[in-house]
């Protein structure tokens, strides 16, 4: 709406919040109060490290009408991480998207509550400058189309109000709203079952180092263990059904389960990146995400998709894979586009199926081996020792013929 803060002063809204507990999204509960809405919050569990009863009181104190608190994280694995593995989705050669993929989680869960409880409006705390405001809104719309959102850092009322960390510590000590005692880290962080991201801050210079005491989710390789972990990654159709550890005999298969115990693995340091990317808004941000569990099953996904997958089905998928990263990252995942290509992708993904052994030692992965019952390797055709049902003498003709092109110039 042009001016959601006005539309509410005479007529009782409902409005589903986006909460996460932290100070902006519960002074944000506050201020829709004051603005005349009722608030229903919502928090979803996907994966992140968070005291989620905690959360429930504190919202519950500041007058929310209703309080959920939604456990999304085999559907997250399931629904979102599973179908970017499929794609080997990677935006700007670089970022795994550990956030990207989570916001239409998020938001699916968040206009099913809306319209079960009636809420005309959605509201969340995303900033005006970032990627998230148009990754949960698009996916609001999508899902919702007669939703009304409130997003009070592109509302001047608010803005103006807010200019900063000091002027909601200000409103958080007169409306009694609990913050926290220790100070708070020089940087913006957001994590989930799939990654830790860390920006803003001090990290914002990006000739600044990162800080040792940054990384949560990982060690550093200096620090990580001194013997490797071999592992074994089942697929079938593209999709992880079983991870063993072949030194211990860990074996787990289903998805949370498999992604969690990768995770796990992070204890050798892998996962790191520390980048610059391009926001869809238009603005260049330097990022720094650990995302231990993708990045062993991008390995390990990109090797079983080769051994098993045409070459040209494969050179049309690469592609997609990158029309995927993009559109995710944008927000587009509920896009009749973003549908289509997923469809491809999944359609590419059929014979997928196999294991692959690799082994994880200070912040690499190695591949070890792989089998597929339909691996398109045939050792006889490739082998130096044996003929196989290959006549050498065909490749002279390919030659020739693919010379025509440079032998044309020379001779122009």
């Amino acid at each position: 709406p042009s001016s959601p803060v006005n539309s509410a002063q005479n007529v009782q809204r409902y409005s589903c919040l986006a909460y996460s507990g932290g100070l902006d999204t519960s002074c944000i509960l506050v201020w829709l109060k004051e603005q005349g809405y009722d608030v229903i919050t919502y928090l979803a569990d996907i994966g992140q490290d968070e005291d989620f009863e905690v959360a429930r009181k504190k919202a519950e104190k500041l007058g929310a009408k209703k309080v959920y608190i939604e456990d999304l994280r085999k559907e997250f694995v399931q629904d979102f991480i599973w179908p970017a593995v499929q794609a080997n989705a990677v935006y700007e050669d670089r970022y795994l998207l550990g956030t990207s993929i989570a916001r239409p989680c998020i938001a699916r869960r968040q206009v099913e509550i809306a319209r079960k409880e009636g809420a005309e409006y959605i509201s969340h705390g995303a900033t005006g400058k970032g990627n998230d405001q148009i990754r949960f809104e698009l996916s609001c719309y999508a899902l919702y189309p007669e939703v009304k959102v409130i997003a009070p850092w592109r509302i001047p009322e608010f803005y103006n109000r807010f200019k900063g960390r000091i002027d909601l510590m200000e409103f958080a000590k007169k409306y009694d709203i609990p913050v926290p005692v220790t100070p708070k880290a020089p940087w913006s962080m957001d994590a989930n079952l799939m990654h830790i991201s860390y920006e803003s801050g001090i990290l914002e210079n990006p000739k600044s180092h990162a800080p040792a005491d940054l990384y949560l989710m990982t060690k550093s390789p200096k620090d990580s263990p001194d013997t490797s972990d071999e592992l074994e990654l089942e697929f079938q159709s593209g999709v992880p059904v079983k991870v063993t550890n072949t030194k211990d005999n860990t074996s787990k298969s289903s998805p949370l389960e498999i992604y969690s115990y990768l995770n796990e693995i992070g204890k050798h340091g892998v996962g790191r990146i520390d980048i610059v990317e391009n926001r869809f808004i238009g603005m260049k941000s330097r990022g720094i995400y650990e995302t231990p569990g993708g990045t062993i099953l991008l390995s390990a996904h990109l090797d079983i998709e080769t051994f098993t997958m045409d070459k040209e089905v494969r050179r049309i998928k690469q592609g997609l894979s990158v029309r995927f990263s993009e559109l995710v990252y944008n927000g587009f995942w509920y896009s009749p586009e973003c549908d289509y290509v997923r469809h491809c992708i999944a359609k590419s993904q059929e014979n997928v199926d196999g294991k692959v052994q690799l082994s994880v030692f200070k912040g690499q992965v190695y591949i070890l081996g792989r089998e597929s019952p339909k691996s398109l390797y045939n050792e006889d055709l490739v082998s130096m020792d044996v003929q196989g049902d290959y006549d050498p003498c065909d490749a002279t003709g390919f030659i020739r013929i693919n010379a025509v092109r440079s032998l044309r110039r020379k001779l122009t």
